[in-house]
C-alpha cells in the first residue's frame, strides 16, 4: 500500500517533509555521506532557499529512474525559470502527475498510457496541460542523458479543447464606453480607458497592467518588452503616438486614484495591480467582473466577454493573418490563427 503523505507534505518533492517550520529531506539509506552523515537533513525555512539547497547536495548527473525523480529535477531546474503564474500552474500539475506516475520506471510509459491518463481524467483542460508539462519534462529527460529518445512525443494525438470563439463587436465596446460612472475616478473609468488602450495596442492584460509612463512613454511613442509567454515573443514594441493613443493614455491617468503612482493603471495605495510573485492581478479582475456585471445589466448588451476577447478582437479586426501575428507578439502565426483570429472568412 503506498504511502500517503501528511496535507502539509502534499506537493513536495519526493522525501520531503515540513515541520517545526522548516523543511527536511529524509536522506535515502545509503546516501547519508551526501548529507553531512545524517539520515534527516534541514533544508531551510522557506521553499526557496530549501530548493537551493537541495539542488546543491544532488549531483547533477544523478541517475533519475521513476518518473517521480525525473519530476523532481524538472521541479528543481526547469519550472524556476517560467514566469510566476506559469511556475504555480506547473507545481500543481506534477503533484496530480506524481501522484499518478511517480513510481513509475522512466522507461516504462508509452503513448497508450497516455491516453488512459487523459480518459480517466474528469478534468480534461487540466489533463491537457498535466501531459503537456509531462512531455516537456522527458524532453528534458533525453538532454539530462536518462533517455535515448522522448515516449511518446509525436505519437499522440490529443483531441484538444475548442478554442473560444466570442467575437467582440464594435457596437459593444461602444455600448462598454457609454456606461456612465459614478464619479469622475475609479473603477468604471478605468477600466474604459483600458479598454480603449487595449483596442489601440494589442497588449496583454499583464503588459497592460505593468506600463510605467515616466519610464516607457517616450517622444517616439509608448515602449514595451512584452513578457514572454508560451503564445508571446517577448519582443520589444514601440507603439507610435497618435491623437487616438494620447488621449487613451490621458484619460487612464484621469482614472487613477492616485496621481503620484508611477504605474499607468494602480490601485488605491498607488501600487501596480499585478503580484509578480504570483503573475496574478486579483483585485483588477474582481474590478473587471463588476464592470461587466453593470455591462449586462444597464447597457444592450447581452453575452459576456472577457478581457482577452478584446485582444482577439483586435487580431480578428487586422487585415491579414500576419499583422494580427505582429500585432500580438505571437510566436507562430497558428496559435493566431486558432486563438484570435474569431470573424468568419468572407469569399
Amino acid at each position: 500500500m503506498p504511502l500517503i503523505r501528511k496535507p502539509e507534505n502534499r506537493g513536495l518533492p519526493a522525501r520531503w517533509q515540513h515541520t517545526h517550520g522548516a523543511y527536511y529531506f529524509r536522506v535515502p539509506p545509503g546516501s547519508e555521506h551526501l548529507w553531512d552523515s545524517k539520515k534527516r537533513f534541514r533544508l531551510g525555512k522557506t521553499l526557496p532557499e530549501s530548493y537551493k539547497v537541495y539542488a546543491e547536495h544532488i549531483a547533477a548527473a544523478a541517475n533519475a529512474n521513476t518518473i517521480g525523480d525525473l519530476l523532481d529535477r524538472y521541479l528543481l531546474e526547469v519550472v524556476p525559470a517560467k514566469a510566476p503564474k506559469t511556475q504555480t500552474d506547473n507545481k500543481r500539475f506534477i503533484q496530480t502527475l506524481r501522484r499518478a506516475t511517480g513510481v513509475w520506471p522512466l522507461t516504462y510509459i508509452r503513448p497508450q498510457h497516455i491516453y488512459q491518463y487523459v480518459q480517466k481524467r474528469s478534468a480534461k483542460v487540466s489533463a491537457h496541460r498535466e501531459i503537456e508539462v509531462l512531455s516537456h519534462a522527458f524532453t528534458k529527460a533525453v538532454e539530462w542523458g536518462y533517455l535515448n529518445r522522448h515516449p511518446f512525443k509525436g505519437e499522440v494525438r490529443l483531441k484538444g479543447e475548442k478554442p473560444r470563439d466570442r467575437y467582440v463587436e464594435d457596437w459593444e465596446v461602444i455600448e462598454c464606453l457609454s456606461l456612465a460612472p459614478s464619479r469622475q475616478r475609479g473603477s468604471v473609468v478605468a477600466v474604459q480607458a483600458y479598454i480603449r488602450l487595449k483596442l489601440l495596442t494589442s497588449l496583454s492584460r499583464g503588459d497592460l497592467l505593468r506600463l510605467e509612463p515616466t519610464r516607457q512613454f517616450k517622444d517616439d511613442g509608448i515602449h514595451v518588452q512584452r513578457h514572454k509567454t508560451a503564445m508571446s515573443t517577448g519582443k520589444r514594441t514601440i507603439y507610435e503616438w497618435t491623437p487616438e493613443r494620447r488621449a487613451a493614455v490621458e484619460d487612464a491617468k484621469a482614472a487613477r486614484p492616485v496621481d503620484i503612482s508611477p504605474w499607468l493603471f494602480c490601485n488605491a495605495r498607488g501600487k501596480c495591480y499585478v503580484n509578480e510573485a504570483t503573475g496574478e492581478a486579483k483585485s483588477w479582475d474582481n474590478m473587471w467582473q463588476n464592470f461587466m456585471k453593470r455591462v449586462m445589466v444597464e447597457t444592450k448588451v447581452t453575452e459576456r466577454f472577457t478581457e482577452h476577447d478584446l485582444r482577439a478582437k483586435v487580431g480578428s479586426d487586422a487585415e491579414s493573418l500576419e499583422h494580427a501575428r505582429k500585432l500580438l507578439a505571437h510566436v507562430d502565426s497558428r496559435m493566431t490563427e486558432r486563438a484570435c483570429r474569431r470573424r468568419p472568412d468572407r469569399v
